[in-house]
């Protein structure tokens, strides 16, 4: 699909993506921080193949997930310091209705006007806001060897 951004990047050889669109890649799901969030963190969780509802997910995709979601989670609230983490799914803005699962940290620090669906707001920001792609990588790096030993302890 020329026109989906996640299948886009989803053809690249996952060794050809910067560490911060890799952070986890099983053949079913990968995880990118997302590029446009003031957030650090901010996960995105992607299928491999494209669909457009979670209703079209094979039943190793949907076991895959549950699992691959609970590690995400864990690994913010361990290397970022989350008090948890918000999980949304909408796919409805231009070039990206392939499923993108968000998995965004609730840090401590978070302020009020941020919490719950307000936090969306941190995609709204300026670019020079951005969080930057050496902060994405070094969170990426962090958190890839967390994600395959949780995931792989989640699923024995």
């Amino acid at each position: 699909m020329t026109d989906c951004y996640a299948c886009q990047h989803n053809l690249r050889e996952p060794s050809a993506l910067p560490s911060r669109e890799r952070v986890y890649d099983d053949g079913r799901w990968r995880v990118a921080h997302a590029f446009t969030a003031a957030l650090l963190g901010w996960m995105v969780v992607v299928p491999r193949r494209h669909v457009v509802s979670m209703a079209e997910l094979t039943a190793g995709e949907a076991t895959a997930l549950g699992p691959l979601l609970t590690a995400l989670s864990r690994g913010l609230e361990r290397i970022l310091g989350a008090r948890k983490a918000y999980v949304a799914f909408f796919a409805e803005a231009e070039g990206f209705a392939h499923v993108h699962i968000h998995v965004v940290p609730r840090l401590a620090d978070l302020p009020d006007d941020r919490r719950g669906p307000r936090v969306f707001g941190y995609l709204e920001q300026p670019t020079d806001q951005w969080v930057g792609e050496d902060d994405m990588d070094r969170v990426a790096d962090r958190l890839r060897p967390f994600l395959a030993a949780e995931v792989h302890a989640l699923t024995r």
